[in-house]
């Protein structure tokens, strides 16, 4: 019964949070078509290849030693703080490829402990997590301990929540920034006319003003999906 409790609160909390944030399924849609505008993608086209944006503005960072690669098989992208590489996604058709070129950027010149200790403990995160569900049995087989349930979720609860700490920080640092850094890297390459950077620019504001709130959302919401997972594999087992 506290199993099915505890889901209940952590769906309403859920609830709770879209409410107060605003998170509107029609948002979601408008980044999409925003992201994607043909218009503003024709504008951002002038504007040189993405390594070549991403290696400018490291310049502007003062971190030029960090290695950048394109895979357009990755879904986004991404910096990789144990080796301090770049991963450029396939954003070629989206006007936003500035400001993510930029905020990959950012995670580069972030606090290295932290870059370092986020890698480590979101790995062990998901073992823990993949662990506990595919292994329940055993585990509590080995300790032959009934509270041995409570002290695994306790565990699995403290890990979630040092794991989004951690990492909204390293993300609203990054996203504050991007759009900042993105406008300077536009207009000292002088490329785009005064009114099409004012349209890139509102709509830099646009997407931030969604975004932002909606990555929070979804790092939470990511937490609390996995820890009613657990709570559905103690009621199974």
């Amino acid at each position: 019964m506290e199993y099915i409790l505890i889901i209940c609160i952590s769906l309403i909390t859920l609830a709770v949070l879209k409410f107060v944030w605003g998170i509107r399924i029609k948002d979601i849609k408008l980044l999409k078509e925003l992201g994607f505008d043909k218009k503003l993608n024709e504008i951002t086209n002038k504007l040189p290849e993405n390594r070549e944006i991403c290696n400018d503005i490291l310049k502007i960072l003062g971190n030029e030693n960090v290695n950048v690669k394109e895979n357009e098989g990755n879904q986004a992208s991404l910096y990789i703080a144990i080796s301090n590489s770049i991963i450029i996604a396939n954003i070629k058709n989206t006007f936003t490829r500035v400001q993510t070129i930029a905020h990959e950027c950012l995670h580069s010149v972030q606090n290295r402990r932290t870059l370092i200790f986020n890698f480590i403990l979101s790995n062990l995160y998901i073992i823990y997590f993949i662990s506990i569900n595919l292994y329940y049995k055993k585990i509590l087989t080995i300790f032959k301990l009934n509270p041995c349930k409570i002290y695994i979720g306790f565990g699995f609860i403290i890990l979630g929540f040092i794991q989004y700490t951690i990492r909204s920080y390293l993300e609203m640092d990054a996203m504050i920034k991007a759009p900042v850094l993105a406008e300077k890297y536009i207009q000292q390459k002088n490329t785009l006319t005064n009114e099409e950077q004012k349209a890139i620019f509102d709509n830099y504001k646009i997407i931030n003003t969604i975004g932002i709130k909606l990555s929070n959302y979804s790092l939470i919401a990511n937490q609390f999906i996995k820890l009613i997972i657990y709570l559905i594999a103690c009621m199974i087992f």
